[in-house]
């Protein structure tokens, strides 16, 4: 007999350091894929932060020395955020695909407008081809008021009908690609229900930002600021280009000038809104989120009551 409790004490011991290595691989291999991830999502960064860089003709010295230091910077902050357990500022980082969406979407966005750009000094089929899409979706939407009529005004007046007509079609092309972005993630929203209600959604990690326990109840709060940012982001394509203009005497005529400078103005001015409304539209689904779990609750202790 105690031959047998020592070998089942020894085979107990052997479990559990078989059990204790087991989980300090498995917690080496998170750490490891964490970096991985992190290392890609800042090279990824860094792709699109240089991308205007590569593919416009006649980059000079300073701009490729100003591009690789906002390049390393965005890529430091992408790396720390996405390699830290701990959320900081980018928010839905463990939902899936709203932040994938929004890259693929800024990305497709300025390879497109670096394309047209590239067509005044080096004209191919592409340049051609995308050129004539921008400009399509561009004339169907520049009405007097509308933020595409509103983003040709900021051009100098000595501006001649090319500039114009690349203007015209980068934000056409740039405006095209934002409502891409919200159907897509509109069908995504549809088809696997995000964020996936079987799976436990993390309030704190996807929504660093915002505290739940300020300022009432959060299911309204939730929802305030989800009318807020589609708010915001209906109005802020018709605002940017007003702001700007109002602000032209403060910043160098020069940029208007710049292809790179207009493809992250153009980008922007389409991406930011359609982000708005996203992140309005991923709000309003956790609330409505949080408002059935609280109904299920709420007739789960009904239910036991009667029972009982």
């Amino acid at each position: 007999m105690r031959h047998l409790s020592e070998f089942t004490k020894g085979s107990r011991w052997d479990k559990g350091r078989r059990s204790t290595v087991l989980a300090q691989f498995e917690g080496l291999i998170a750490v490891v894929s964490r970096v991985i991830g992190a290392f890609a999502r800042a090279f990824l960064v860094v792709l699109l932060v240089a991308t205007p860089a590569l593919l416009l003709p006649g980059v000079d010295t300073d701009t490729a020395q100003i591009v690789t230091l906002v390049a390393m910077l965005a890529a430091i902050i992408t790396f720390v955020e996405y390699v830290s357990i701990y959320p900081s500022l980018v928010e839905f980082r463990n939902a899936p695909p709203f932040n994938r969406v929004r890259f693929v979407s800024l990305f497709l966005n300025i390879v497109l407008m670096a394309i047209v750009f590239r067509g005044l000094t080096d004209p191919t089929t592409l340049t051609k081809f995308v050129s004539s899409v921008g400009l399509l979706v561009g004339h169907v939407i520049d009405f007097p008021y509308s933020p595409v009529r509103l983003m040709i005004l900021l051009l100098p007046d000595a501006s001649n009908a090319e500039h114009v007509n690349v203007m015209r079609a980068a934000a056409g092309i740039s405006y095209l690609t934002s409502l891409v972005m919200l159907a897509v993630f509109l069908i995504v929203l549809r088809l696997n229900r995000w964020p996936n209600r079987s799976q436990q959604f993390n309030f704190w990690t996807n929504l660093p930002t915002f505290d739940p326990t300020m300022g009432g109840d959060v299911v309204t709060r939730l929802n305030r600021d989800a009318r807020f940012n589609i708010t915001l982001g209906f109005f802020l394509p018709f605002m940017v280009p007003a702001v700007a203009k109002s602000a032209s005497g403060l910043f160098d005529a020069s940029v208007m000038e710049s292809p790179q400078g207009l493809i992250w103005m153009i980008a922007l001015w389409a991406f930011l809104p359609a982000s708005l409304f996203m992140r309005g539209i991923a709000m309003n689904r956790i609330a409505d989120m949080i408002e059935e779990h609280r109904t299920r609750g709420a007739r789960a202790v009904r239910a036991g009551l009667q029972s009982a």
